[in-house]
């Protein structure tokens, strides 16, 4: 074998085994794991119901991606998913005999998911009130709001054809894996094909470079929040279908620990500047398998969280060593 076929061979494999294409090693490793736990993992309405459970969570963390990127956090995903949902509804049942109820709900939930996601970008830029405090503030206020709209209760969908998109499949496919997946090919192209996407990185990487750049920090700051809550918008639509109701108290809740966990397993960075869509993605379905994994366990429902936090640590202290 010449020195030239070595190098080669040695590129190849090192480019197999590296960061780029971890994740994927760590999802066949943990599939396999499962695979010998219960052989039922391996069925196909099994891995379905995988990327079905992923998809309410996926959205919103591949949204959460670009805040992240942008050196910012959103802590308010769960409460706005809550918010937005009870909206929904609420919207639907105004509506109830309108032929148009639905797709007019739907469009009040973006709406009022793009003007949240504005107001918590306006208070991190013009208010200069740091990301994380800010959106824990409203994380209360939109839980608190959702409560006193539902009077505690929960809010029910009186049109039953809505749980079309939540339970509804195309080709024995669920359609919240086709709107988790087409989402993430969208923002993967404004990722990573347009000025946007690079303003993020930029932005992200070096806020005075930024600046010194003539890129407007702020507006920038300001649209993956808008974005964060566009995509929560798109979950509130999944989540409030599928049983066709919300709750008042337990919808989105701990998705904001979720949807962090996805996007750091993903490869992105907390301090910002570094971070892609696809290994938000495949993050995600990694918390899938192992929530999978151990319900096969019968691990306890308290002790998953626990889980999911350990996961978290080690995923930040990977991206310290490296």
């Amino acid at each position: 074998m010449s020195d030239e076929v070595r190098v080669m061979t040695r590129r190849v494999r090192l480019g197999i085994f590296s960061e780029k294409y971890m994740l994927l090693w760590v999802i066949l490793a943990l599939s396999l794991l499962s695979a010998s736990i219960s052989p039922a993992f391996l069925k196909i309405q099994n891995l379905l119901n995988i990327l079905w459970q992923s998809s309410f969570v996926g959205v919103i963390a591949v949204g959460l991606t670009f805040v992240m990127i942008a050196g910012g956090i959103d802590l308010s995903v769960g409460s706005l998913t809550a918010f937005i949902g009870g909206i929904i509804v609420l919207t639907i049942n105004a509506l109830n005999g309108w032929s148009f109820s639905i797709p007019v709900a739907i469009l009040v939930g973006f709406g009022v998911g793009a003007v949240m996601g504005y107001l918590s970008g306006l208070l991190v830029t013009k208010g200069k009130i740091a990301p994380f405090i800010a959106t824990l503030g409203t994380m209360s206020i939109f839980r608190s709001i959702t409560l006193y709209l539902a009077n505690g209760g929960e809010f029910r969908c009186v049109d039953w054809s809505y749980t079309a998109i939540g339970m509804g499949e195309i080709a024995h496919v669920p359609i919240p894996a086709f709107l988790f997946v087409g989402y993430g090919i969208i923002t993967w192209v404004i990722l990573h094909n347009t000025r946007f996407g690079r303003y993020v990185y930029a932005v992200g990487a070096n806020e005075r470079s930024a600046r010194y750049a003539a890129i407007d920090v702020d507006r920038i700051r300001i649209f993956t929040y808008v974005l964060s809550g566009l995509s929560v918008a798109i979950s509130a639509v999944i989540v409030s279908s599928m049983l066709n109701s919300v709750s008042s108290s337990t919808t989105g809740l701990g998705f904001e620990l979720d949807a962090i966990a996805a996007a750091v397993i993903g490869g992105t960075s907390l301090s910002g500047g570094r971070g892609s869509i696809w290994g938000t993605i495949l993050g995600t379905i990694v918390l899938s398998i192992i929530s999978n994994m151990l319900v096969m366990l019968n691990v306890s429902v308290y002790l998953q969280g626990t889980v999911k936090g350990l996961v978290i640590i080690a995923a930040v202290l990977v991206q310290r060593l490296r």
